[in-house]
């Protein structure tokens, strides 16, 4: 997942700044003010140490954070003199008595907030890996200010006017600049520019509520993580784990000051612990604990964000909050986002059936006679997945050794494709002993970028894995990139870390957001790197994951953690054929949740929800996808693309973007395959661009055509 910074509501108006498509949506909707006229944070620069390493620019490479000095006290004056700064940037553009041109208006807004860029990039990307109650209250603290901030300028007349200047006589400048001027024109317009006075403080209130609430929700998921879990006191109950993995989890409750075994949930409803147990009473105490989790306090909390969200909507003159979301994003209108995904579902749901009636004949053949539960579905999957593959997972991790698939896997295979070296930094610091630091180099060793990896889960992370970015490439402004992958593999007790084909995907998929922001080659920052809409930022990424099962990838790194041996032919060969095995549960589950997202964000102004469940059962019936034993990939109440992470009426867009994603891959299948010839073609015309130009024409001058769904369907195993 492409996960920005900004998708936080506090970090709305960093859309000035080389902010994403996730925080393109944060801009325009939770952006909050209750004093519309004043500085959001009052202050004096005298208050400020100078001895705070955020106040200036980073001496180390390219800018990067200078983590070993950052002390969380910095945090807070550092953001009210960026505030502070920023201010009198905006202003002074506002004053510049010259008519409103590109360079005075546009540009000069690029070049804008440098200080409060680079703060909230440090203090909201860190807060995403290494939360506690002291970063949760500095973040509901920040929400109204920043905010207020941001609204001041996305609401402010006179800034607009200048904007609205320049727009007009837009056609005179180059293509690129036209673009900008177009998109920022675009993002006033959006945040309520040409609204009456008394409807811009109609829309500061319902900016100052969603900031709130989105926080409010982030936290309670993040909280539960820790407060949620399953402490098992009898060993014997987790028949069916490696002696490792209770290990694990015996190391996990003695961390938490806990006697036992402890069990944590991972981000979605599904919970991977689930394939293994034997013990189907705690499977189903797991499943329900990851399924109704953080309901109480998020379930009143969604229900507030739907309604303000359907207002904000309705005072901008947009049906609904999916309308006016879609409408900036390649979708263009919820009606063919449900297209798309009434089209897909039958098929799914289809599918799953089947999957479900192999399952129900498993559980029957071990002399059972219960009937399937959700619970129950991973543990007699991976029965029948060994059934009909004579696949055992525990066969397959240790040819999956971490750092065998991180250097001669994704580094051995994006060498082939870009071209490109990566170098070891450990002269850099970093904000947690497991992170690894490097330099990314072109084929003519010049450097391109610093990149983070951060594998492991652990307490205070947040769950699911993303890419972010420290330092946003910018031609205008002279930077380089400095981005950052986030997993969360259980880190083992001892020993090496042996990886899930899952979870080898999924590293593969966030360096495919990696490279779209190292390779960006964009002069305005705004525009840069992953900086495209939400439908179309995953498809680098999607596109990325198949090198993990390229032939010539999979030699080179499927190798035995002990002996060194290849994995042997007719097991991978098991592996790839079971590869498309489950996709009817997966693409049911990813369907329901977007089908879920939309929903939520479809309602009018005088809906009325009661029940947070019963609008759950009732919009997954209405388009055929309550399939009991699948639930979404992720409930509402912890739902945090939807209600926390920027992607409010945008789920769908992983389903778009896969449609781009297997055409390319099968473009470069049939043209090539892992080659130097591929990569660059691909790096020039779509990785480059940001959002620089029409995505769209980007994608066929790369492929010489629109896109297909016909290699999504072969790929997802749901057409022959």
């Amino acid at each position: 997942m492409r996960k920005s910074i900004l998708t936080t509501a506090i970090l709305a108006g960093l859309y000035l700044t080389g902010c994403t498509p996730a925080s393109q949506e944060a801009i325009n909707t939770e952006v909050a003010s209750t004093e519309a006229a004043k500085p959001a944070v009052q202050a004096s620069e005298g208050q400020i140490n100078a001895s705070n390493v955020l106040l200036k620019k980073s001496v180390l490479q390219y800018q990067a954070p200078e983590f070993d000095k950052i002390t969380f006290d910095d945090y807070a004056p550092a953001f009210t003199q960026g505030i502070i700064e920023h201010d009198k940037e905006i202003q002074a553009i506002i004053d510049n008595q010259a008519a409103a041109d590109f360079d005075n208006t546009i540009v000069a807004m690029e070049k804008s907030g440098s200080l409060l860029t680079r703060v909230a990039k440090t203090f909201f990307n860190l807060a995403s890996v290494n939360s506690n109650s002291q970063v949760q209250t500095l973040e509901a603290e920040l929400a109204p200010k920043l905010s207020a901030h941001w609204d001041n300028i996305f609401l402010n007349p006179e800034l607009f006017a200048r904007v609205e200047s320049v727009y007009k006589s837009r056609d005179s400048l180059s293509a690129e600049d036209k673009h900008l001027v177009e998109y920022y024109y675009l993002a006033f317009e959006r945040a309520g520019a040409k609204l009456s006075d008394a409807d811009k403080e109609k829309m500061r209130d319902l900016n100052g509520q969603l900031a709130s609430l989105t926080t409010e929700f982030s936290k309670n998921v993040l909280d539960s993580f820790k407060n949620e879990v399953i402490i098992v006191k009898d060993k014997a109950e987790l028949d069916g784990l490696s002696d490792a993995e209770i290990a694990t989890l015996a190391q996990a409750a003695k961390d938490a000051g806990k006697e036992g075994y402890l069990i944590t949930l991972v981000n979605t409803t599904r919970q991977p612990i689930l394939s293994s147990l034997n013990n189907r009473e705690l499977r189903e105490k797991v499943w329900k604990t990851s399924a109704n989790r953080a309901m109480a306090l998020n379930g009143p909390n969604i229900v507030k964000q739907s309604h303000l969200h359907a207002e904000k909507a309705a005072l901008l003159g947009y049906d609904s909050w999916a309308a006016y979301t879609v409408a900036d994003q390649m979708a263009k209108t919820p009606t063919a986002v449900y297209e798309i995904l009434d089209d897909l579902a039958p098929k799914a749901v289809a599918k799953a059936k089947l999957e479900a009636a192999d399952i129900q004949a498993q559980i029957k053949a071990s002399g059972q006679d219960f009937e399937l539960a959700p619970w129950d579905w991973a543990y007699y999957s991976e029965k029948v997945r060994k059934a009909k593959y004579d696949l055992d997972q525990s066969q397959v991790t240790p040819y999956f050794e971490f750092n065998r698939v991180l250097n001669d896997g994704l580094f051995f295979a994006m060498e082939k494709l870009y071209g490109i070296t990566v170098k070891p930094r450990k002269d850099l610091p970093v904000w947690n002993p497991d992170v690894l630091a490097y330099e990314i180099f072109n084929k003519d060793k010049s450097s391109i970028g610093i990149f983070y990896l951060d594998p492991y889960a652990r307490e205070g992370k947040n769950g699911g894995a993303w890419m972010d970015e420290f330092v946003t490439q910018s031609g205008l402004l002279g930077t380089k990139p400095v981005v950052y992958n986030a997993l969360n593999i259980p880190k083992p007790a001892s020993g090496p870390t042996l990886m899930t084909y899952d979870e080898v995907s999924t590293m593969f998929h966030e360096f495919g957001h990696a490279v779209h922001g190292l390779f960006s080659q964009v002069k305005y920052p705004s525009v840069a790197g992953t900086a495209t809409p939400r439908d179309f930022v995953e498809f680098p990424s999607q596109a990325n994951e198949d090198w993990s099962i390229d032939p010539e990838v999979l030699a080179n790194y499927a190798k035995h953690y002990q002996t060194g041996e290849p994995i042997p032919a007719e097991l991978l060969k098991k592996v790839l054929a079971a590869s498309k095995f489950g996709q009817g549960f997966d693409t049911t589950e990813y369907l329901a949740a977007a089908i879920l997202d939309m929903e939520w964000h479809s309602i009018g102004v005088d809906a009325k929800i009661d029940d947070v469940a019963k609008f759950e059962q009732q919009a997954l019936a209405k388009h055929g996808i309550d399939f009991a034993p699948i639930p979404p990939r992720y409930k509402s109440a912890y739902f945090s693309h939807a209600f926390a992470g920027g992607y409010s009426a945008g789920y769908y867009a992983y389903l778009w973007t896969e449609v781009f994603a297997a055409d390319a891959f099968d473009f470069m299948s049939h043209n090539g395959g892992l080659s130097l010839e591929n990569g660059n073609k691909f790096r020039d015309n779509v990785l480059s661009k940001g959002n620089s130009e029409d995505l769209m024409q980007d994608y066929i001058k790369f492929t010489g055509r629109k896109p297909t769904v016909d290699a999504l369907l072969k790929h997802r195993g749901l057409t022959e």
